[in-house]
């Protein structure tokens, strides 16, 4: 069979063939493969880069998210939920435009899952289809009708499936932090061991406070997180890139709109139907069968809704005039494309999604106990905007914004909450409004973030040392960064130990009107395990107006 179809190849070449575009030599197809290569890494190393920024805690810049405002998964479902233009995503139109262009150049090119998944490839599911049956990647637009539904009954909990969420929120909350405590420990070790006191103040003088952050980050999820990621990954064993072909819903998106792209990888006339493409492929686009062409096999067809514009078919084709680049107009439907099948199931599956998850969120009541971020009290505006994306998370200088899992509610899965015990809300910090690339945290000034009341101070007279147990302590008055303090101390009183030393006392009182709620008492008392000062939320109205005048 090889020689017939290399026959067959040589007698399309001398005839000609026809097609829409001039073939090009293998030696061009393989350039211009190199330079796919070559903007992956980039994006990655601009991704992960500004990873590494947020872990510096640097003055934050819009820019910060930019991955995010390009993404129409993210756009299309936040705008459905919050009912309003966001200026922000239209950057994302941008996004679609080039794929009625070109197809999914982003999931081949720029997404970093995409990427991540593309190096992860595991020997086992080397071949076309893998082990997985081609109707499977219909579950990807069922998942993306059940985001879209979900979202326009005002509730964005399951995109926490988006692949740039979920790439960014567990690097955020589990890899980066990883990485910096195998580093400290690395160093740890290194510091007394002679020969490597040198390098660990090397890496000290020129990594701390650019790469490596002051300050440990810590996130009560990250080996939870952590693994959801890692299965992913090892979802590749089945099939290369099984994400990208059966589960992506930001795929499933593009996929869509690829349907009608204009310059795809198209057969000519030189097509042999040899099936050196299709093996290629690593998303399986590519179909081979039936009967015609130059060696009575009809040519193969490329599935514009999968392929991802990686150029490997061309770069294998082995004749010149076998495949190219062109003009197409719109292939037919293939059996696993979407039909009114996937659409009831994804209507279904977002409806029963809205029952258990809670449609309606612009009327939730935000739980007991939840501190959400500055600007971001209204419960039902925040739910309806926020990506779950940990961006927040990623800037916050005391890592006090956390993932929230059962404690908002399956409708607030993995939105930020400030756990005070943990980490305070920084008074010369406004970074999280500055990078939430959805407005769920409004982008506020610094001045006006100071107003911003997030919750108030309530002190445990059973365990607060001066109130307990007679013993001195100011730590929570000292550390008030208000500039009128919004805690003072009282009743200052002359007291005698049992040893008969003496000393002056004076107990904490929070002023409640003047406490903003940034829990740098809760996180500072001395106290082990819980503290004596906890920050509660505050009433919704006084959050909405700023904090009050001082009395």
């Amino acid at each position: 069979m090889p020689d017939e179809r290399e026959a067959a190849g040589a007698a399309a070449d001398e005839k000609g063939g026809g097609g829409s575009a001039a073939p090009r030599s293998a030696s061009g197809w393989r350039a211009a493969r190199w330079a796919r290569r070559a903007v992956q890494i980039i994006m990655f190393v601009v991704f992960v880069s500004l990873l590494f920024a947020g872990l510096q805690r640097l003055e934050p810049q819009p820019y910060a998210s930019i991955f995010f405002r390009f993404d129409p998964l993210a756009a299309l479902a936040t705008m459905l939920s919050a009912r309003a233009w966001l200026a922000p995503f239209a950057l994302a139109f941008i996004t679609l435009g080039l794929t009625l262009l070109v197809g999914r150049y982003w999931c081949g090119w720029i997404c970093p899952m995409g990427t991540l998944l593309g190096w992860t490839r595991f020997h086992s599911a080397r071949g076309p289809g893998g082990r997985v049956p081609p109707a499977f990647r219909r579950v990807k637009y069922v998942l993306l009708g059940a985001i879209v539904v979900l979202a326009a009954l005002a509730n964005l909990t399951l995109l926490v499936l988006d692949p740039l969420s979920l790439l960014t929120r567990t690097v955020t909350t589990s890899v980066l932090p990883g990485f910096v405590y195998l580093v400290d420990a690395l160093e740890r070790a290194g510091m007394g061991w002679g020969p490597t006191f040198g390098l660990v103040t090397w890496v000290e003088d020129n990594f701390r406070g650019s790469v490596l952050p002051t300050i440990q980050p810590r996130y009560e999820q990250a080996v939870g997180l952590f693994l959801l990621l890692l299965a992913v990954i090892l979802l590749n064993v089945f099939a290369d890139r099984f994400w990208c072909r059966y589960l992506c819903p930001l795929g499933a998106l593009l996929g869509l709109v690829s349907k009608v792209q204009l310059l795809r990888p198209v057969m000519r006339d030189g097509c042999g139907a040899c099936g050196a493409c299709a093996t290629a492929c690593r998303m399986d686009a590519i179909e081979v069968g039936g009967r015609g062409g130059a060696s009575g096999a009809a040519p193969a067809r490329v599935v514009s809704s999968e392929c991802t514009m990686c150029l490997d078919c061309l770069v294998a084709c082995p004749r010149k005039d076998g495949m190219t680049l062109g003009f197409a107009r719109p292939g037919p439907w293939a059996e696993y494309d979407p039909g009114r099948r996937e659409a009831v199931l994804a209507v279904g599956a977002g409806l029963a999604a809205a029952m258990l998850l809670g449609a309606g969120v612009a009327r939730a009541v935000r739980r007991p106990g939840l501190i959400r971020p500055p600007g971001a009290q209204d419960e039902g505006r925040f739910l309806s905007h926020c990506l779950r994306c940990g961006e927040c998370m990623k800037v916050c200088p005391t890592s006090g914004l956390q993932p929230t899992l059962a404690e908002a509610g399956l409708e607030g899965l993995w939105t930020p909450v400030l756990k005070s015990r943990l980490g305070y809300c920084d008074y010369a910090c406004h970074a999280c409004g500055q990078v939430c690339p959805s407005g769920a945290i409004p982008p506020l000034s610094l001045p006006k973030k100071r107003t911003q009341v997030i919750g108030v101070a309530v002190i445990d007279r059973d365990r607060c040392l001066p109130w307990a147990s007679d013993t001195p302590c100011i730590v929570c008055e000292e550390m008030c960064p208000v500039p009128e303090k919004a805690i003072e101390l009282s009743g200052q009183r002359l007291i005698t130990r049992a040893d008969g030393s003496q000393d002056y006392l004076s107990r904490p009182k929070v002023i409640a009107n003047r406490c903003i709620g940034c829990g740098i008492c809760e996180y500072k008392c001395p106290l082990e395990g819980p503290s004596a000062i906890v920050v509660m939320p505050a009433d919704p109205d006084i959050a909405a107006g700023g904090a009050p005048a001082t009395g």
